[in-house]
């Protein structure tokens, strides 16, 4: 977003557009959360316009359950997430567990968190199967509307049957959150004996 500028360059166009180093000239933001689920190869983005924040994270996450995972396995009692270790699902903030905890009990469900060690996230599968086709599906394009980057990000798909739902969450989110003192004393986050940084459990408490 922002001014363009054009160069034609060995037969091939080039799109320059402003991005981080501009953000002051953008209409708007894009901030991507993806699911992406192994068994079925089937990934679910969903675009919010705010902040990206636990919150959004586990709202992407209970957007999924909602509309796909209660249908695709309608038998399950818990939910495994692999995922990196910074971010929104940071495994060193306190407000992630106590979001996570929240949807737990929100979905009845023991939801197993189980983070990528720093620097490992290369190995994480969506950044294999998923990101790069979905890169593929919106090269050449400037993102100057969000119904574009939505349109775009839908089509991509792969001959192994990988397919893509995308999803809006407009909804405003608040940055600088801190877990509660109540949850801080009264946590029931599970942790395992094996790394309890990287891997631990919310389980529902109704």
């Amino acid at each position: 977003m922002g001014n363009l500028n054009w160069l034609v360059q060995h037969r091939r166009l080039y799109t320059y557009t402003y991005d981080h180093d501009f953000t002051s000239f953008a209409e708007g933001r894009v901030i991507p959360h993806a699911i992406y689920d192994l068994q079925l190869n089937t990934g679910f983005i969903n675009l919010g316009i705010s902040h990206d924040t636990s919150e959004f994270a586990c709202d992407s996450l209970r957007q999924w359950w909602y509309t796909r995972g209660r249908y695709d396995y309608p038998q399950a009692t818990s939910i495994l997430i692999l995922c990196d270790s910074g971010g929104s699902n940071s495994c060193r903030h306190y407000i992630f567990k106590q979001d996570l905890q929240q949807l737990a009990d929100e979905l009845g469900l023991k939801i197993r968190e189980a983070h990528y060690l720093p620097y490992c996230s290369k190995y994480n599968s969506i950044e294999h199967r998923l990101f790069p086709h979905i890169t593929r599906a919106c090269q050449s394009v400037v993102f100057s509307r969000l119904d574009t980057v939505k349109e775009l990000m839908a089509r991509t798909k792969t001959k192994q049957g990988l397919s893509v739902i995308v999803n809006v969450i407009d909804k405003a989110y608040s940055t600088g959150r801190k877990a509660t003192d109540h949850f801080m004393h009264n946590m029931p986050i599970i942790f395992d004996d094996f790394l309890p940084q990287w891997n631990y459990r919310a389980v529902a408490q109704c």
